[in-house]
Order: structure tokens, then sequence, then C-alpha cells
């Protein structure tokens, strides 16, 4: 039986993280992360390899293949099933937690979306180590902002959610970190719906 640091983690590797894998997919969630990174990519000088951090089943990663046809495309989840389905698809999946993932090499992008505010608070500054160390050049971060932390319910669950500036935190906390861009996906969107995410592409630069 795994053991995990925060009952996050257990949450999202168990009953509810598979039911989330099974219903998150399709085409129009492809054709809107084909949208947004198409915004993305062409902000970088270049983008020849990528780790995700929370992938589950490999949405955003596939709309990378998309583009970026050649990259090297890697993925750390937490959830068994959705790191089948990972695999199968032929990424490269490393199961567990974000918390407890050691990288070995380097990527030239790093990148969450809609993962860190699932994140335990407490447990937000090692992650913004991970993105930080594992990043060549790029770190992403496409997450639900606030200007102040707060905790709303998901889907019934307290303690689940959590919205807050995390690439302001990330920035803080790694000077030779800086902003490339960012924008805001907007769930009434006429063509690309998606969550009310707010995005921030940030550059290693010394």
């Amino acid at each position: 039986m795994n053991s995990y640091i925060t009952e996050q983690e257990e949450f999202w590797a168990g009953e509810f993280g598979e039911e989330y894998t099974d219903r998150n997919q399709g085409a129009v969630l492809h054709a809107a992360n084909l949208s947004l990174f198409s915004k993305i990519l062409p902000r970088m000088s270049s983008m020849d390899s990528a780790l995700e951090l929370g992938a589950n089943r490999g949405l955003n990663l596939h709309a990378l293949r998309q583009l970026r046809p050649s990259a090297e495309l890697a993925g750390v989840e937490i959830n068994p099933r959705a790191v089948e389905i990972l695999t199968h698809d032929g990424f490269t999946a490393h199961q567990g937690s974000i918390l407890e993932f050691k990288a070995t090499q380097t990527w030239d992008l790093v990148f969450t979306k809609g993962v860190l505010i699932h994140i335990n608070p407490d447990a937000l500054p090692r992650v913004y180590d991970l993105m930080h160390a594992a990043s060549k050049k790029y770190i992403l971060v496409a997450e639900y902002y606030n200007p102040s932390p707060v905790d709303i319910s998901y889907r019934g669950h307290e303690g689940r959610l959590f919205k807050r500036d995390f690439a302001g935190e990330l920035l803080e906390r790694h000077s030779d970190v800086r902003i490339v861009d960012y924008g805001f996906l907007y769930r009434r969107d006429p063509v690309f719906p998606q969550d009310d995410i707010t995005w921030f592409l940030m550059e290693k630069f010394v």
C-alpha cells in the first residue's frame, strides 16, 4: 500500500482520480489544448523536450506531440490508470507523486496545467523548486489565479482546490526566472472553451 505525504495525493491516486481520468477526454478538449499551445510555443526559442507534472491521461502532451512531433515528451502522474494510458500512448511516464519525483535529467519546458491548484499549499515550495531544477529554460504554469490564497469547495470536497498567485510565488522564490508572456483561457470562449485558467510562460535567464 502506498503512503503519501499529503491527503491530496491519496485523493488523486485513488477512485476520484480514476473518475477524473475517465471523464476528461475528447476532441473538444484536444482542440482547445492545440489552440493554447499554438500560442505559447512561438514565444519560446526552441522546445525539443517537455515534462508535465500531473499529466493525467496526457491531453496536453498529445497537443504538444501534434505541434512538435519530434519532441521528447514525458509526464509525472500519481494515478495508476492514467499512467497506463500515458504508457500505451507512447509517452515516457513516471508513476508517483510530484512531491517525491527526482529528476535525473532536464527538459526544455517543465509545466503544470490545472495541477498546482490541487497541491497541498504547504508543499508548493517543493514543487516550485522541482520545476526550476528540472527546466533547462522554460517553465509554464497554467492554473486558477487569485491574488491572495483561497480554498474553495471542489465537487463537494473541501481542502482539494486552492487558488493563488502560483507564478508570482515561483518568481519570488527563484530570482533567475522572468515572465515571457501570459494569457487567460475563458470557459465561455465560443471556439476553444476551457476552465478559467491563467497561464504564465517563464524562462530562466542565468
